[in-house]
């Protein structure tokens, strides 16, 4: 030690006066802050980084010649086709006569209206008396459409269809149903325990719905509950 402190400089000798236990103490201490210092810049070294990898896509398969249409997968997918639409399945004829341009038997699509009826036959004469025809109403098959014809009688329907509408409201003859789909408040009022009121529902509901395509859509009519309908039920018709 004393060899040590004789190779310190002079100034350091007389200035510290330091003892050789201390200043070995103090090499030991400069000793170690050195070597926690090497180790701290050692461990916050740049290291290199390792570049991701390139995922690449998976590619297309193409379906083989002569075959079409989605994959299972996507078959399964898909929601069922839609139902066809009610214009799409058969066909109507109808009996088109009085103020027209062309009467006539006509054939139309299944789902079509009046007003498609009436537009089939040429369409309606100058000055016809439309009131009492609902042209919003859907055609049965074998019914008779009569624009503005006094005093006519609505022709019967074919099987399973509904009645005609006639010039004058589609009146029916004395004993006959009524017709729901023609019928006047008036006609309506008439039958046994329906007044003015419940009238005026029937024919709203059938101006909202396009007409009634049984007699067991009257059941929706407000105010017709299961016994009125079946007193209701043999006196009327579609």
């Amino acid at each position: 030690m004393a060899g040590a402190r004789d190779r310190l400089p002079l100034w350091v000798q007389t200035r510290c006066g330091l003892e050789p236990r201390t200043l070995a103490a103090l090499t030991v201490v400069l000793l170690v802050a050195a070597g926690l210092a090497g180790g701290y810049f050692w461990t916050g070294r740049p290291e290199p980084v390792r570049a991701p990898e390139v995922v690449r896509a998976a590619p297309a398969t193409v379906a083989p010649a002569g075959r079409s249409g989605p994959e299972p997968e996507a078959r399964e997918e898909a929601g069922p086709p839609p139902a066809p639409s009610v214009s799409s399945v058969g066909k109507v004829v109808v009996d088109v006569g009085g103020k027209v341009r062309r009467p006539g038997v006509l054939t139309l699509p299944a789902g079509s209206r009046v007003a498609d009826a009436l537009r089939a036959a040429g369409g309606v004469r100058s000055g016809a008396d439309l009131t009492g025809i609902n042209r919003a109403r859907v055609l049965s098959d074998g019914e008779q459409v009569l624009v503005d014809v006094p005093g006519a009688q609505v022709a019967g329907p074919g099987p399973g269809s509904g009645g005609g509408a006639g010039g004058t409201g589609g009146g029916s003859a004395p004993g006959t149903p009524v017709s729901l789909n023609t019928a006047t408040v008036e006609q309506l009022d008439t039958l046994p325990g329906v007044g003015p009121v419940l009238a005026q529902h029937i024919v709203d509901h059938r101006t909202e719905h396009g007409g009634f395509r049984s007699v067991a859509e009257l059941r929706e009519v407000t105010g017709i509950g299961e016994r009125r309908f079946a007193d209701l039920e043999p006196l009327v018709r579609p």
